[in-house]
């Protein structure tokens, strides 16, 4: 049920977003969502992208430094509160939010957000018990 994310370390100078964003554009990588966490000096690309292997081993190749994690793809109720009541539910449950952020799409009237967790099989059983639905990596990448 984990989705997989790709993680690109890179410095925060202009350029290098524009120079891996090439690289995956020429080897035909979809993204299909990202966030970016920056500090003064570096920044860490985070994506769903529809070939996480293959963006991994590209990006190696050219000597960039990424990771795969996994993380949990999550429906909510598309209403204000909903993330609310998610994050209250978490919390209840003692689930730890590394980082979290939006998918662009909806899904019917849910919305979908990602979710890293400390320890993401507890998550899951957590959030299977209280009814949360978690998306597979080919409900997100539309394979």
């Amino acid at each position: 049920m984990n989705v997989t994310q790709l993680s690109v370390f890179m410095e925060n100078k202009p350029g290098h977003l524009l120079h891996v964003l090439k690289i995956l554009a020429e080897a035909n990588i979809n993204i299909i969502t990202l966030t970016i966490a920056e500090t003064s000096d570096f920044g860490i690309l985070r994506m769903i992208v529809n070939n996480p292997a293959k963006a991994k081993k590209i990006l190696h190749d050219a000597s960039i430094t990424c990771s795969t994690t996994d993380v949990l793809a999550i429906e909510i109720e598309d209403k204000p509160g909903a993330l609310y009541s998610a994050i209250d539910t978490f919390a209840k449950k003692n689930l730890n939010i590394e980082y979290m952020y939006a998918f662009p799409e909806k899904r019917g009237d849910r919305a979908v957000m990602i979710f890293r967790f400390d320890n993401i099989e507890t998550a899951k059983k957590a959030l299977s018990e209280e009814g949360y639905s978690i998306l597979k990596n080919i409900e997100i990448i539309g394979g």
